[in-house]
């Protein structure tokens, strides 16, 4: 027989699970997007615009190239993260699952 707490504990990690998958999901899309913008930077010309609030501003190529690498950096370093907190949510679920279905067989 398995106790409500064991099955709090295990509930309480499922939502910390389904919570890194969506910031792991948010964090591959801005990965995604500054990836796209480091490669448009790549092939245009000297003139490079950056979004601020609601104003488009002329900016340096070199300066904003400089920001989107260490934007880079960090989402890689982020979802990283959330992929070692994943494995070990993962991880004590399926143990939980384990010991649950030991349990229903005694």
């Amino acid at each position: 027989m398995i106790d409500k707490d064991k099955i709090q504990e295990m509930q309480l990690i499922e939502q910390s699970l389904q919570n890194i998958l969506y910031q792991k999901q948010a964090f591959q899309m801005e990965l995604s997007e500054t990836r796209a913008a480091l490669e448009e930077i790549k092939s245009s010309g000297d003139e490079v615009f950056k979004i601020v609030g609601h104003l488009m501003i002329k900016t340096d190529k070199e300066k904003i190239k400089k920001e989107l690498l260490d934007k880079e950096k960090f989402l890689d370093l982020r979802l990283k993260s959330l992929e070692k907190q994943e494995k070990t949510f993962s991880e004590q679920l399926e143990s939980f699952r384990d010991e649950i279905l030991k349990s229903d067989k005694n």
